[in-house]
């Protein structure tokens, strides 16, 4: 049966306005393949992803494929963190999904609302898993569980949406992020997580957590500092906002042993000659998530 359009008098001569919008069906996305354009994400469109779909999918079309999510750092480089995962999707047959989360989303010049997954109303984490199921509606794909990889502002993202949904990953790789949360039910979020449940609905499931593969990497001369130090007055200042170390090396450190100590298993990597490098961090994640997923699925390396 045909929409019921809703038709109202003018006052100005009796003239008949249509409501058509509910009438009009929204066109099926199209599918794009390869490295895709920028899309908006249509449960938000202040926020938008690109992909990267292996052309060999086209074809076959299977309803399960793995999907990675590279998450850019502060530079917003979206198109650059999905590139670096090309040739790792070719050869599992895998997606791309690189999301964008803009600076100034609130037109309060605040450059870091995502890497602590709520900004005002907005919860990044949210948008995300949005942006998965959008995909998945748009391919015929269902990824059940995702392999998490964040670089810089991607990690912070990253191992905070660890704490938060575990249950959604595959796996997490957790790329030299600026500033850490640990697991630490005595102090406030984001530093610790006794808060959590009051500010997004839910408390770290440690159970859940520790069924999740987590690697970190970093460079050993990712030294640099004036970027990372929380002074007194900054936005994200609280107490004990800088007591994981004093460099990213020595925060991932201290990640590391927290996670351990609540028996979660992680590859920890110090990348040698690397300083504050997505590509070489990017090449080590891969070799992680080559574990996860084990040999190669596609039979030739291209596509």
């Amino acid at each position: 049966m045909a929409p019921i359009l809703e038709q109202t008098d003018m006052a100005d001569g009796g003239a008949a306005k249509i409501e058509a919008d509910a009438a009009v069906a929204r066109p099926a996305p199209k599918r794009h393949y390869g490295a895709t354009p920028v899309i908006a994400c249509r449960a938000d469109p202040r926020f938008s992803y690109c992909l990267y779909v292996p052309p060999r999918l086209r074809e076959s079309s299977p309803a399960r494929v793995p999907l990675l999510v590279s998450v850019h750092g502060s530079f917003r480089t979206m198109e650059g963190s999905r590139d670096l995962f090309a040739d790792f999707a070719r050869w599992h047959d895998a997606v791309v999904l690189a999301p964008l989360f803009p600076v100034d989303i609130r037109g309060d010049g605040n450059e870091d609302g995502y890497k602590y997954l709520a900004e005002g109303d907005i919860r990044y984490d949210r948008l995300l898993l949005a942006m998965v199921a959008e995909v998945e509606a748009r391919y015929g794909f269902d990824f059940d569980r995702f392999c998490l990889f964040g670089f810089s502002g991607g990690g912070h993202f990253a191992h905070r949406f660890l704490y938060l949904h575990p249950e959604r990953l595959r796996a997490v790789s957790i790329g030299a992020p600026g500033s850490v949360t640990l697991i630490d039910p005595k102090r406030d979020w984001w530093v610790g997580t006794r808060d959590m449940e009051r500010i997004f609905g839910r408390a770290p499931d440690i159970a859940a957590i520790r069924r999740v593969p987590v690697h970190l990497a970093v460079g050993d001369s990712d030294l640099e500092t004036a970027s990372i130090i929380h002074r007194p007055g900054s936005a994200h200042w609280m107490d004990d906002a800088n007591r994981a170390g004093a460099n990213r090396i020595a925060r991932l450190t201290s990640l590391r042993r927290n996670l351990q100590a609540h028996g979660v298993a992680v590859r920890h990597d110090i990348v040698p000659g690397a300083a504050h490098d997505l590509a070489a961090v990017a090449d080590r994640a891969k070799d992680f998530f080559h574990d996860v997923l084990g040999p190669g699925r596609a039979p030739v390396f291209g596509g």
